[in-house]
């Protein structure tokens, strides 16, 4: 197996009067991590990118809202873009978008769904009327000069998935997107034939998701959650408050068929989920009776053991309409004793510990809590390790290259390709910005190009950079500590000071004395600056951090961060009044 360190780079310069003897392959995003998923095809110049995912942060990023893949090579090379192609609708695979398509004009190319939940997602973003969308499906073909696409129906967490089959000249490459194979599904079947027929024809290279790699079996089937969903809505006294991802269409289905069979009447809580169920209504996918749905405003009408509320939250986000129920911060609705909460979805890796908060808080309530490790009311759209196998058994690849995954699932899914007979060779576990070069006769690591996160806040986009993340951990730690100096640069002398301000670091009437010690140590510090003939200001400020942040991790066991500000007079010492006494102002 070809890991990350086993490969050396090749150099994919080539002429531009002849074609690359190969095609290359990469990732944006997707590798090594649960999210932003981006991949990309490119024959000579022509490049077709697979999806523009974002990628929620964890605790360990304060102060950021989305992350999306670093499109610096795609952009750099814009006339070679062709098309942005997607698998499903899915946030890690579209959400992305509306920032890649600020800086890249091409066209979309995805199925009913995905298409529909796109434009939504682009007309808030007022790119809408600007962006070439197409709606295609699994008979369609698309063709970009040299290359052509082709598609396959799969079964995941919401409809219209496809599989991706891209044509080359030196052979076909195939992306299945996020999949399971499901033996009732809740839509139409697989169609085996269609998978036999891209084995047969060959396959040169296959990109395939990994999520589940490491999990043993097939994947339940949806249709197990639906009838565990009826059974539920039975055996609940009061109110049911129902919390799924927005996009998983077949789950909110689901649900509307067990409140109508119930007797209950359905609210929808949430802009995204609002959203979602108003796009699967147009499209056909949601289908209930003209009393079902209902205002939230209308709740309070019916009597509790009527009423079903399909929300946001199953995740924990802070500000999703479940987690301010939770928090008795919603304006509408509260928790009664009698209501059941259920969580169908798994948590997301980072979010376990927001979902377990506000389980604590609805059990506070009063509320029972049901949950995916208690009922089977969630499954899981990634096929596991037998559904993998099933997939590899028809697609027959060559080459193969773990996609969608931590590196560990990545690694697994690799080891499971060569436990079913594929040469350790021809299997590439790669990171983003890796280059894989395929051709009829080899495969090789080519030049790495550059891959990375941005970071979105609003409607601010930056580059990711350790050290503004790790300063936001700091202060997140241990607060900030502000120094104020007055110093005379002209006689490199201290003429007033040092005042220390504190935000978020220590209570400070509590700890006078520390405060003293470490202005009396800082003044020692300071004392050996001012014998140096000339004043350097990067140096008396990287001096005054030193001294403050070595100070109080010895003694405290923290390290705050230190800001010093030098107010330089430069010469003019009347206008300094005698040194004032020593002052701490505390947060």
């Amino acid at each position: 197996m070809n890991l990350i360190a086993e490969s050396k780079p090749e150099s994919t310069k080539s002429s531009k009067k002849r074609r690359t003897p190969y095609v290359q392959i990469f990732a944006l995003g997707g590798l090594d991590e649960i999210g932003k998923n981006m991949y990309a095809i490119q024959y000579g110049r022509e490049i077709l990118v697979i999806d523009a995912g974002v990628k929620f942060p964890g605790p360990d990023m304060p102060g950021v809202d989305y992350i999306i893949p670093n499109i610096r090579y795609l952009v750099e090379n814009k006339e070679m873009v062709k098309a942005i192609i997607l698998t499903h609708g899915h946030e890690d695979h579209i959400g992305g978008l509306p920032f890649v398509l600020q800086q890249l004009k091409v066209p979309i190319y995805g199925a009913s769904l995905t298409i529909g939940f796109v434009r939504a997602k682009l007309e808030e973003h007022h790119l809408a009327k600007s962006t070439e969308l197409n709606i295609i499906d699994e008979n369609s073909t698309i063709r970009f000069g040299s290359m052509s696409v082709e598609f396959f129906r799969t079964h995941h967490s919401i409809p219209d998935s496809l599989g991706i089959v891209v044509q080359t000249p030196q052979g076909n490459i195939v992306h299945t997107g996020d999949f399971k194979f499901d033996m009732t599904p809740v839509d139409k079947p697989t169609d085996w034939g269609r998978l036999a027929e891209i084995g047969r024809k060959g396959v040169l290279a296959l990109l395939a998701d990994s999520t589940n790699s490491e999990k043993p079996g097939y994947t339940p089937s949806e249709k197990t959650v639906g009838n565990a969903i009826k059974e539920t809505f039975v055996g609940c006294r009061g109110r049911i408050l129902f919390a799924t991802f927005a996009s998983n269409v077949h789950r909110l289905q689901q649900v509307v068929e067990a409140a109508e069979a119930t007797g209950r009447r359905i609210a929808i809580i949430g802009r995204s989920m609002e959203r979602a169920f108003r796009i699967g209504q147009e499209l056909g996918y949601i289908r209930l009776g003209k009393e079902t749905l209902i205002d939230v405003n209308q709740i309070d009408r019916h009597p509790d053991h009527s009423i079903c509320i399909i929300c946001t939250g199953s995740q924990g986000e802070p500000n999703a309409a479940l987690t301010r129920i939770a928090n008795g911060s919603h304006q509408k609705v509260a928790i009664y004793p009698d209501d059941t909460i259920i969580f169908s979805a798994s948590p997301i890796p980072g979010n376990t510990q927001n979902v377990n908060r506000s389980i604590d808080r609805l059990l506070r309530a009063g509320a029972e809590v049901i949950s995916g490790s208690i009922m089977d009311i969630h499954a899981s759209g990634h096929g596991c390790r037998e559904d993998l196998k099933l997939m590899h058994s028809f697609l027959r690849p060559t080459y193969f290259m773990p996609i969608h995954g931590e590196h560990r699932m990545l690694v697994t899914h690799g080891m499971l390709a060569e436990e079913i007979g594929m040469d350790r060779a021809n299997i590439f576990v790669m990171d983003n910005g890796q280059t894989l070069n395929v051709s009829r006769r080899m495969a090789r690591l080519g030049k790495p190009i550059h891959a990375g996160a941005v970071l979105v806040k609003g409607g601010t986009i930056s580059e990711w950079e350790s050290s503004v993340t790790e300063e936001r951990r700091q202060l997140a730690d241990s607060g900030v500590i502000i120094v104020n100096v007055v110093v005379d640069s002209s006689q490199n002398k201290m003429l007033a000071g040092p005042d220390l301000v504190t935000r978020g670091f220590i209570y400070v009437r509590e700890a006078g004395d520390i405060i003293s010690q470490a202005t009396r140590v800082l003044k020692r510090s300071v004392a050996k600056l001012q014998k140096k003939e000339k004043f350097h200001r990067r140096g008396w400020e990287e001096s005054i951090s030193k001294t403050l942040s070595s100070y109080f991790e010895t003694t405290m066991g923290r390290s705050p961060l230190v800001l010093p500000v030098l107010m330089d007079v430069k010469g003019k010492r009347e206008a300094v009044a005698k040194e004032p006494k020593e002052t701490v102002i505390e947060a």
